[in-house]
């Protein structure tokens, strides 16, 4: 006779394994890049309005910064949203998106049948989210795009045999209509980045609506993601067109991830605060440098460079990341460093 597993035993084991991939997954971290990492300061070399600069962080960072481009900035979801769901309705050869949260409600909902609407159109619809991310999408929402026509994955889920992997998440959040007009920043699509962050549910954050040549750089991040997931290229005039001149801002669109090491975010805000003459201002979500980053800051400032930062106040959703970052003030506030803790939300 066969004998019913309890419950009891059950729980148990669950911990038991949960503890296994906790232990696994902060063992191993969110990178498995094994080279040395930066650790010397770079000294004040050139100015941000020099070409050394765009020379040194293009070919340093890559890929290149380039020219005639238009960019938007978008503040909070009142302005994000509509900016973006427009531009989807107006598809005509592809849709690519690329985001760590997508949640079921009225944002998902409206973002999954404005994609569902152009997949029934012709419009080529590729969507890639994240599988830890995702985790509150409901199955309606996901049938609706794919019965649509809608290509939609998961990137890194769970499987038994990697689970070293586990804490490789896809933090990138893109969106790229017919290979001409792109979308960039802070915002997930969930119901918390709606309203301009006046309610304690309305998150404050930034999306960058770009158009030019540098849309082309967006279209490769969201593509080294897609094929690691799906094994397929997406090529040809539908996703890479012949862009023009669409504005004279510079652009430059790279990447980074756990598999290749995170070393290249790392050394543009280097790069960018060592050139620094007149003005840094940084917004961050969650701010805690590293000895290095601490270094250039405090050099800056000591230049004379107006160094101004901005962090959440009581209202984060990560309460250890604001004591962690407060660890962190002492020698920046010495140096005349200004931090402002965001008030509302």
């Amino acid at each position: 006779m066969a004998r019913r597993i309890s419950p009891r035993f059950i729980r148990w084991a669950g911990l038991k394994l949960g503890l296994v991939l906790l232990v696994l997954a902060g063992g191993f971290g969110c990178s498995t890049y094994h080279g040395r990492s930066i650790r010397y300061q770079l000294e004040h070399e050139y100015a941000v309005r020099e070409p050394q600069f765009l020379r040194s962080m293009g070919h340093l960072v890559g890929p290149a910064i380039l020219a005639s481009n238009r960019v938007s900035a978008l503040i909070n979801g009142e302005r994000i949203f509509p900016a973006m769901l427009e531009a989807v309705r107006s598809a005509r050869k592809s849709i690519t998106l690329e985001t760590y949260i997508y949640w079921s409600g009225a944002v998902g909902r409206q973002f999954a049948e404005a994609l569902a609407e152009r997949a029934r159109a012709g419009v080529k619809v590729h969507v890639l989210i994240d599988w830890i991310g995702s985790r509150r999408v409901n199955a309606r929402d996901l049938q609706i795009m794919r019965e649509a026509g809608v290509e939609v994955e998961k990137y890194n889920p769970l499987v038994w045999f990697n689970l070293a992997r586990l804490n490789h998440r896809d933090h990138r959040k893109l969106l790229i209509v017919d290979g001409k007009i792109g979308f960039i920043g802070g915002a997930g699509l969930a119901d918390i980045w709606q309203g301009d962050a006046d309610a304690p549910g309305h998150w404050r954050d930034t999306q960058f609506r770009l158009e030019g040549p540098a849309v082309g750089q967006m279209q490769a991040a969201f593509l080294d993601n897609w094929t690691k997931t799906v094994g397929r290229i997406l090529d040809g005039p539908d996703y890479f067109p012949e862009l023009n001149c669409a504005g004279d801002h510079h652009a430059q669109v790279f990447f980074s991830s756990p598999r290749d090491g995170t070393e290249t975010v790392r050394l543009m805000y280097l790069l960018a605060i060592a050139a620094a003459e007149k003005n840094i201002r940084l917004s961050a979500s969650y701010f805690v440098p590293g000895a290095l980053t601490t270094e250039e800051l405090v050099d800056a400032s000591k230049r004379g460079v107006n160094v101004e930062i901005i962090v959440p106040g009581s209202g984060t959703d990560v309460p250890m990341a604001r004591y962690a970052s407060r660890s962190k003030w002492g020698p920046l506030l010495k140096a005349g460093v200004k931090i402002y803790e965001y008030q509302p939300t």
